[in-house]
């Protein structure tokens, strides 16, 4: 690997914190929405449906890192 690689591998995984990081804090948002007395449904779905994008970022980001083996 070159200087290049070592670069942008250890942006991809500042990103990937931070990306884990806001999945954590909508969850926990979530969480707290959903525990209220009445609960603002449109609000959690746009929460839910934030947090699922986050989590395909996620595993985009995670394939990135992860080198492809051939068996």
């Amino acid at each position: 690997m070159n200087d290049d690689q070592f670069q942008s591998e250890e942006v991809l995984q500042a990103r990937l914190t931070e990306l884990r990081q806001d999945h954590a804090d909508f969850d926990a948002a979530i969480q707290a929405l959903s525990a209220s007395p009445l609960p603002d449904m449109m609000l959690i779905g746009r929460l839910k449906r934030k947090k699922l994008a986050l989590k395909d970022e996620i595993a985009r980001l995670e394939d990135m890192l992860t080198p492809d083996i051939i068996a």
